[in-house]
């Protein structure tokens, strides 16, 4: 996961409420007023200087990133993870002779996206491949037989409302989940593909960039594409893991 700056960790809302907390001014007077008469003006510095320090304490620390290790994965996933990284040290090998300046700055602000994006596929191929475990404990051949020989039953109007009609809701529940597991897992699958493929463009483009761009602005389509890549991988993961989550009642 790409690293946030301090001024993204700061500008949070837990260093707002330890800014504004009634209890943290107060003690921050409470600390001048004494340091005052204690020792005189430099008593205000003090008290000021424990407010701060009470705010920086309130700035999120950085998560770790994840340690990519395709070789976790079974295929198509660790496939799929081997060649987003490839694109990605591609990406960096082709910024890496960019001479200094607000170009190759901008190419390495990028090539940080790029990262983030690849660890979110990383993510994303391990939400796949729990979702393949989990879907091969539900046999729907089973279910759909026993839902058949039920619904056959439930044509009785004596079992309206009966256990056979609650049972055969619970079956139908059943693979309905395994159809969103199914769709869910194809999806994934597909969009890593395209994924690598766009990374692939993207190595392309900042190739072809790094010699022939004059101007910062030259970069503006490779930093949205690359932009828009992240968000939907951002999107992707989070339907897996809400389709992963159990439903209530079922867990």
């Amino acid at each position: 996961m790409a690293r946030r700056s301090f001024r993204d960790r700061f500008f949070t809302p837990p260093v707002a409420r330890a800014m504004t907390s009634p209890l943290g001014i107060l003690l921050a007077g409470a600390g001048a007023a004494i340091g005052i008469v204690a020792i005189g003006p430099i008593g205000a510095v003090l008290g000021v200087a424990a407010w701060g320090a009470r705010v920086l304490v309130a700035v999120p620390k950085d998560p770790r990133a994840d340690r990519i290790d395709p070789f976790t994965l079974n295929e198509p996933w660790r496939r799929a993870v081997q060649d987003a990284l490839q694109a990605q040290n591609r990406f960096r090998e082709a910024i890496s002779d960019a001479r200094p300046g607000p170009m190759r700055d901008r190419m390495d602000e990028i090539a940080e996206r790029v990262a983030f994006g690849v660890n979110e596929a990383w993510r994303v191929a391990r939400q796949g491949q729990s979702l393949v475990a989990a879907r091969r404990r539900i046999d729907t051949t089973e279910a759909t037989q026993e839902l058949a020989e039920m619904e056959s039953r439930a044509a009785d109007p004596a079992s309206a409302g009966s256990s056979v009609e609650q049972t055969m809701a619970s079956v139908k529940a059943e693979l309905a989940a395994a159809n969103r597991m199914d769709a869910s897992i194809a999806e994934a699958r597909d969009r890593l593909r395209l994924t690598n493929a766009r990374l692939d463009e993207a190595v392309a483009r900042v190739v072809e960039l790094s010699v022939a761009a004059d101007d910062v602005g030259d970069l503006a389509g490779l930093g949205d594409d690359v932009e828009a890549l992240v968000h939907d991988l951002e999107a992707l993961r989070l339907g897996l893991e809400e389709v992963d989550r159990p439903s209530p009642g079922m867990a």
